[in-house]
């Protein structure tokens, strides 16, 4: 063996860039090998000292070779342009030979399951692999987030940091005590957000989710709120949803107004203030504003308040019938009732098993 290293050494010495990030002297890491400095007193002689995975003189970086495939392919390229040896060329790049000689297994599916998670991501942005997979799992694809999490990677899938916002064309038919919901009904919170319309007009959307089970109870843009706005809203959620027994919110006048307290001490629900300041304090309807913003409101192009609120439901259906949520196991806060083949009189357009929601 040794002859055999002795008697290739200028294939060695071609190969020695391939694998200059995980190369080690056989004589161990006390040993160096002969002349090894020359070239750094060189390169320091002459202004230029190239460290390792930074820009050389040629302006690339040499990189380490970490992952198998890397190492296959350096491999591969020893033996197809130095003519050396497998058992060689694995020794130089410390690839173990198994490694170099296995074959990854191609599945009959994966070609359309690739295709399905590409298109899922192009049509969900803000989601990730995780989502996906869950996405995947209800529409009956018996697949685990790691195998999904591999493709991802493969393709070059990712949540980019920020996105571009779009305009769509528009069609006219178109308390201080931190207090834990027990369950259904026990605990309403409500908050505000403002987005802006093309024109640089304001829109202000209150938010009132369910913090049991997640769901979105309402979502109403308007250009200017009142306490008499705010009850209107409420009650009609209340003759839908019955009555809670807490609402927390914040102090924004609008909140604290007389006329509103005492409308909703009438109907048997106590208030929750959280502290001023303490935004944390109302994490469940904070949680929820952050996601309309960036899956909603960051994305979107405004031209006017009608198309704010028709854009606006929409998403909120979709945020408690379809949208996988981590926190409930990646299910749906309020899917949709499934109408059963037999007494679904479908419109054309549609097809059996048509959520309630699609068909109206």
């Amino acid at each position: 063996m040794t002859a055999g290293l002795q008697g290739s050494g200028d294939c060695r010495a071609d190969v020695l860039p391939l694998a200059q990030g995980v190369w080690r002297v056989e004589g161990g890491s006390g040993a160096t090998a002969e002349g090894s400095g020359a070239g750094e007193r060189k390169a320091e002689a002459s202004g230029l000292r190239v460290e390792l995975r930074e820009a050389g003189v040629e302006g690339h970086r040499l990189g380490k070779l970490l992952s198998p495939e890397r190492r296959r392919c350096a491999v591969s390229h020893a033996r197809q342009m130095h003519g050396m040896s497998e058992r060689l060329a694995c020794l130089v790049v410390k690839q173990p030979r198994g490694t170099q000689r296995y074959r990854p297994t191609q599945r009959d599916d994966e070609d359309t399951l690739t295709q399905a998670i590409v298109t899922l991501a192009s049509q969900y942005g803000r989601y990730g692999y995780r989502r996906i997979t869950a996405l995947l799992k209800r529409t009956g694809w018996q697949v685990g987030k790691d195998r999904v999490e591999r493709i991802w990677r493969r393709e070059g899938l990712k949540v980019p940091q920020k996105q571009k916002p779009r305009g769509r064309l528009w069609l006219n038919d178109g308390s201080c005590v931190r207090l834990r919901p027990q369950h259904t009904n026990h605990v309403w919170s409500y908050g505000f957000v403002s987005a802006r319309t093309h024109d640089g007009r304001t829109v202000r959307m209150l938010n009132l989710i369910d913090e049991h089970s997640r769901e979105s109870l309402l979502v109403r843009p308007e250009r200017r709120w009142s306490s008499a706005k705010v009850i209107e809203a409420l009650a009609d959620v209340m003759v839908m949803k019955g009555v809670p027994e807490h609402i927390r919110s914040d102090n924004g006048l609008e909140f604290v107004a007389k006329d509103l307290r005492k409308w909703l001490a009438d109907t048997g629900a106590k208030m929750l203030y959280t502290e001023p300041g303490s935004p944390w304090e109302n994490g469940y309807c904070e949680s929820f504003n952050s996601k309309l913003r960036d899956e909603f409101l960051n994305g979107e192009i405004f031209y006017s308040l009608k198309e704010v609120q028709v854009l606006a439901e929409r998403w909120r259906v979709h945020y408690n019938t379809i949208r996988p949520h981590s926190s409930l196991g990646y299910h749906s806060p309020a899917p949709e009732a499934w109408v059963p083949d037999n007494n679904l009189h479908a419109p054309s357009g549609t097809y059996p098993g048509t959520p309630k929601a699609a068909l109206h």
